[in-house]
């Protein structure tokens, strides 16, 4: 099942786009882990997601709270973890993973090595490394419903 799709975006708001894209396809539950080294851009890609669910404010890491959620009326929740900090992957019990990814809504986890263990297979991963013109994201499903969003993404432009 496992397919992988390879973007290359140039610049700032090319990724924020495609994260806008992307979370127009986001059909909830879903788990999505975005993984990278520091500055890859994982936060500016959430940014983009949650601005096509309407969020219009800032987004910021949630390095030191380990998730930030979002509600958007009726069923619309968005949880973005930041597990940077995490000491050991037991501590997401403690913060209740259970109960977040239960809730119906889509979850945006970045750096999910930290939670390994006890992190179900996400929906999506998407693995975001510099290269010489921009940030290249490799894109994996896991699931049919990753399946589905992964043959529906936009090209970027």
């Amino acid at each position: 099942m496992s397919q992988t799709v390879v973007k290359v975006l140039s610049g700032e708001q090319a990724m924020v786009e495609f994260g806008r894209q992307l979370g127009k396809l986001i059909v909830a539950p879903m788990l999505i882990f975005l993984r990278g080294d520091l500055g890859a851009g994982k936060t500016t890609l959430c940014r983009g997601i949650l601005a096509a669910f309407g969020h219009k404010g800032p987004v910021k890491s949630p390095t030191y709270t380990l998730v930030e959620p979002y509600q958007f009326g009726g069923d619309g929740l968005v949880y973005h973890f930041d597990l940077y900090r995490l000491g050991d992957p037991e501590e997401l019990e403690f913060i209740g993973i259970r109960d977040y990814l239960s809730q119906g809504g889509c979850c945006l986890v970045e750096w999910p090595e930290r939670g390994a263990g006890m992190l179900p297979l996400p929906d999506l991963q998407i693995t975001i490394t510099a290269v010489e013109d921009g940030r290249r994201l490799s894109i994996t499903c896991n699931t049919p419903k990753g399946e589905t969003v992964l043959a529906s993404l936009p090209e970027p432009g």
